[in-house]
Formats: structure tokens, sequence, C-alpha cells
């Protein structure tokens, strides 16, 4: 893209090193192999989640959709109640020691969610506890995360590692819903939570295996003294907190807009669920290609291909509602995944080589509140918007917006000079 005084507004050089040799080099380093083949076995127990949940909340007798959502929805506030509590735990011990503790939590929550259900005695109660429970112990486990990869990778490698990390992601938001969908229909929703609470006894097995380099602690201070410093990391940095404030927008207007208007889309206009599916894997194959863009290039111009990566992504809620062949839609949805899966990886490496080690797992626990806290608000009124404007022009509402202060963020002088490459 064209710059002004002769300087391009983004450059990017192709690391020498072919993708595969990328991958084999940093995969055969003991610490960050632990690392991605435990988190990867995690995040396919995630995606089995996400299908096999409402499921299992609907085999509850008497249970119904308003059922699934308070289940759904005690996961996800117990995450925004408790992430800033694990940001600063995070930073305080070790954190290794903070996800090993994440996971064993998670697979005992999921381990009794799993034999409630396959004995018939779960109750929504009971599930609203468990999740909560799985919930909170998962908001110790985000803000660590980010801070342990510069601990198991040298510097030079930190945005090839976030890129692999986030490839292992995608490669099971691809297989993860096939193998749920598999899984409740052979053993049942119960049993597809079962494999859930193995999976974290596999990423906890890898954790305890790791020898990850010492990092940086938070000094020791009161709780509130070391959250005040974490959002003093976040405030004092002028490409900090307006991409948190883009992140914001993209969570509480074009998620809610995407998840709840395609869908219904799908079904009035394109023929059902399976157009959706036929969307939802365009997305998926982009976001695999973006991630191994990540993997091999190297950004100049940080901040303003954030900011742009995300503007672009914004479009994914106009896009599915547009009167337009599914097959284009879902090429379209895989351009916008390739933005995605850039954008955020470039942001999580910026975080972890601009943000002083001791300090990662605080911010990263703001930036996580900043997406969680006011989605659930965009999923409760996007129907209402819609039945009063309209579908597409909701939809179309929500992408400009967005993408309005996600190029309004670029203007900030210290976006602008984001450089991490």
């Amino acid at each position: 893209m064209a710059g002004s005084g002769g300087d391009c507004c983004m450059t990017a050089e192709l690391d020498p090193l072919a993708v595969s040799e990328v991958r084999t080099r940093l995969l055969r380093q003991r610490e960050f192999g632990l690392l991605f083949w435990g988190q990867a076995v995690s995040s396919f127990g995630d995606r089995l989640v996400m299908v096999a949940m409402p499921f299992a909340v609907l085999s509850i007798p008497g249970a119904d959709l308003s059922d699934v959502g308070l289940v759904l929805g005690a996961t996800t506030l117990s995450l925004a109640v408790f992430v800033l509590v694990g940001g600063v735990v995070a930073d305080r011990i070790p954190r290794q020691l903070t996800m090993l503790g994440s996971d064993v939590v998670r697979a005992a929550a999921q381990g009794v969610t799993a034999y409630l259900l396959l004995t018939d005695r779960a109750t929504v109660l009971s599930l609203v506890v468990l999740q909560s429970v799985y919930g909170a112990a998962e908001a110790f486990f985000r803000p660590a995360a980010l801070g342990l990869v510069p601990q198991v990778v040298q510097k030079l490698d930190i945005q090839p590692a976030q890129a692999l990390l986030a490839l292992s992601s995608n490669i099971a938001l691809l297989t993860g819903p096939v193998a749920a969908g598999l899984l409740v229909a052979g053993v049942g929703a119960g049993g597809a939570i079962a494999v859930d609470a193995l999976t974290f006894l596999v990423s906890a097995a890898t954790l305890v295996r790791m020898r990850p380099t010492p990092g940086e602690r938070a000094q020791g201070g009161s709780f509130v003294k070391d959250l005040a410093g974490g959002w003093r990391e976040v405030a004092s940095r002028s490409w900090v907190w307006p991409i948190l404030l883009a992140f914001s927008a993209y969570h509480a207007l074009v998620l809610p807009a995407l998840f709840v208007l395609g869908p219904l889309y799908a079904e009035t206009d394109r023929g059902g669920a399976t157009s959706w599916g036929v969307i939802s894997a365009g997305f998926g194959i982009g976001s695999l290609v973006g991630s191994l863009v990540a993997l091999r290039v190297r950004v100049d111009r940080t901040g303003l291909v954030i900011g742009a990566a995300l503007a672009v992504s914004c479009s994914q809620a106009v896009i599915v509602v547009l009167p337009i062949p599914t097959l284009a839609v879902a090429a379209l949805e895989a351009v916008t995944g390739v933005t995605v899966a850039l954008c955020f990886t470039l942001w999580e490496t910026a975080l972890n080589l601009r943000i002083p080690a001791g300090a990662q797992s605080r911010v990263s626990s703001f930036d996580h509140l900043a997406s969680l806290t006011l989605m659930p608000i965009g999923y409760v009124v996007i129907g209402p918007v819609a039945e009063a404007l309209g579908t597409q022009r909701t939809a179309l509402l929500a992408t400009m917006v967005a993408a309005t202060v996600c190029v309004a963020i670029i203007l900030v002088p210290g976006v602008r000079r984001l450089r991490v490459g």
C-alpha cells in the first residue's frame, strides 16, 4: 500500500527459511515442542465442546435453548470475572504452574460433567456450576499462556512460534466439529466431553515435563497494586489501548452479527445449515493460510498491518448476508480468515516483544477482558436491532462502525510507530 514521504505503509520480508523448515526447527526445540503438542491436543478438545455442550444440555429432560444459553453464558461470565485475577497470578508465580493448575481443574470439571451426563444425573444447575468452574480456570490459563512463549523460544522466533500455535488452533477449528459430530452420534455428548477432559490431562502432562527459562516476575505487592500496575502498562502505551478499543468493537459488533445473522440468513436464503458449514469451512481454510503467512512473513509496520487487517476482518458480518452464491461468500470469508489470523498473531507477538516480561500476563488479561465484556451485550441486542432495521442493514451497520474504529486507530501515532520486526 502506498504511503507518504517515500515510505511504505506496510512492508514485509519473506523469511529465508521455508515454512516447513521453520516449523521443523521450532518443533525440534524440546520446550516449545511440548507446549505446541500439548496445546494442539487441548485446542482440539475445546472445539469438541463447542459442538457437544449444546447437545449435552438438550439431553437433560425439560431443558431448552434458554438453558443452553445459560450454561454457555456461565462459562463466559466466569471467564470475564476471573481473567484479571488470572493475569495477576500468572505474573506472580511461574506461568507453567499456573497453566498446569488450570488444566487439572478443567480436566476435573469436564470429567465430572461427562460422568453426570453419561449416568443421566446431570441437571442444568449442575452444568452451570461446573462450567463456571471451567471458565474460572480458563481465566488463569489464557494470560499465562501468552507470557510463557518468550520463555521457551528465542526472541527472533516469537512470531513464528505464535503462528504455529495459531495454526494448531485453526486446524482444530476445522477438524474438531467433525469429530464432535461423530462422537456425539456414537457415544453421546457426555462421551465427547469426556474426551475433552482427557485432552487437558495430555496438556498437563506436557507442562509437567517442560523446563522453561525462568521469567521476570511481578514485584509481589498487593493484588490491587499489581492489577493497577498492569493497567498502567496498558494505559501508558499509545499503541496498546487503541488496539484494545478496536478489538472491543470487533467482538461487540462484528462477531455477534456474524454468528447470529449469518446462520439466520443461511437458513432463510441459502437452503439451511449445509451452506453455513461451507461458509465456516471457507473461513477456517483462510485462517490456516493466514497462520502460514504469519509463520513466514516479517512485517515492518506492525501497528498499521494490525489495524488494516482488523478493518478487513470487520467485513465478515456483511459478507455472510450478501445475496451472492454460497461459494463466493465462502471465498470472501476465506480472505477474512487470513486477515484475522495475521492480525492476532502480530498482536500477540507485539505483546511478547514490547511489554515487560513481568507484566505480559496482566496486559493479556486486559486484552481478554476488552473482548469478553461487550460481546455478550452484542449477542443480546443484535436480534432486536435486526428486527427493527433488517438483517442486511444491521450487518452493514456493524461492519461500518467496527471498521471505522479500526481505521481510526491507524491515525494514532503510537499505532503507526509500532514495529516488532
